[in-house]
């Protein structure tokens, strides 16, 4: 911390102002439920709410599969700044403050009703609707591992859905929490089937990319600072690639090959290839950039090579 110290007396308002901002993005801006499955004509679903596994209280939709609850479950964990049904980005600022895109969750999970899944998706700590905790920080996993802890417990528990088979759906930092739960609770997700992670991330890529993009890169121990200060992890502990040695089951990744929020392929390789699957896949998006836009929608708009995975082990 001796050389963010000296940064700090050293570094211009303007800069320091930049370094703030980045570090913030660890307080989640919450995003409102701005499509329900009834934009798409899904039938029998309904409000659902359970604890965390450290009692936050948590709010999601069970939504069953078209013509009736099937022998099949998907739990479906969102990205931050997001919430179970997206981003509303297209309306406006603060979201449009991070891309002035919507993303469509719930078409996703139309997608799976469709195909004889039943879909439980949930609002992580600090989004959407759900409880805030934390001091309204987001650990881009390191504490959020409990609401995947809290689900699956909630689904083990329940007289129809402890009968199911279980796949997992869990993106971004709903991805990075997913890898830490499976890491500390083996037991409990022996039983899943499969794991499709889209989009997981090292904040550290994030950072980097940010503060290069903004003419700040030399100060990334003074993010860290930030970071520490509001009580949050430092930028090195917030990556997937910590517990990824965890995670044995059948897993597809998905990642926007020119990411521009990361700049960064090989860290999405790495996390990949720390994997302890002996069944695994890295699907590439090509010829994009654009993360909230075609990494985070790719499910809704092309939804062939998700629901084969599921498919492949699922039936």
């Amino acid at each position: 911390m001796e050389k963010a110290l000296e940064q700090q007396k050293s570094i211009s308002q303007e800069d320091y102002a930049k370094v703030k901002s980045l570090a913030n993005i660890v307080k989640p801006l919450r995003s409102v439920l701005h499509k329900t499955p009834d934009d798409y004509g899904m039938t029998g679903w309904r409000d659902i709410y359970f604890p965390s596994d450290d009692g936050i209280p948590l709010e999601g939709w069970y939504i069953p599969a078209k013509g009736g609850e099937s022998d099949k479950l998907i739990i479906f964990n969102h990205a931050l700044p997001m919430c179970r049904a997206g981003f509303p980005g297209h309306l406006g600022k603060p979201w449009s403050n991070f891309d002035a895109v919507e993303i469509d969750f719930v078409i996703q999970m139309k997608h799976l009703t469709d195909a004889g899944y039943n879909v439980l998706a949930y609002d992580i700590r600090n989004h959407g609707n759900s409880s805030a905790a934390n001091g309204g920080l987001s650990g881009i996993g390191r504490w959020e591992w409990r609401d995947c802890v809290g689900v699956k417990k909630y689904v083990d528990n329940h007289p129809t859905l402890s009968k199911m088979k279980v796949g997992l759906y869990s993106q971004c930092m709903g991805g990075n929490s997913q890898y830490e739960a499976i890491y500390r609770r083996s037991d409990l997700f022996e039983n899943v089937l499969c794991l499709c992670s889209p989009m997981v991330v090292s904040m550290a890529a994030i950072f980097s990319a940010f503060s290069e993009l903004q003419g700040i890169s030399q100060y990334q121990e003074l993010i860290d600072l930030e970071l520490i200060k509001m009580g949050a992890f430092t930028a090195a502990e917030m990556t997937p690639q910590h517990f990824a040695s965890g995670v044995k089951m059948p897993v597809l990744m998905i990642q926007v090959l020119e990411d521009a929020w990361t700049r960064n392929p090989e860290d999405a390789q790495k996390t990949f290839d720390l994997l302890a699957s002996e069944d695994k896949e890295l699907f590439w998006i090509e010829n994009t950039t654009r993360r909230f836009k075609d990494g985070y929608n790719y499910f809704g708009k092309h939804p062939e090579k998700v629901i084969a995975f599921f498919d492949k082990y699922m039936k």
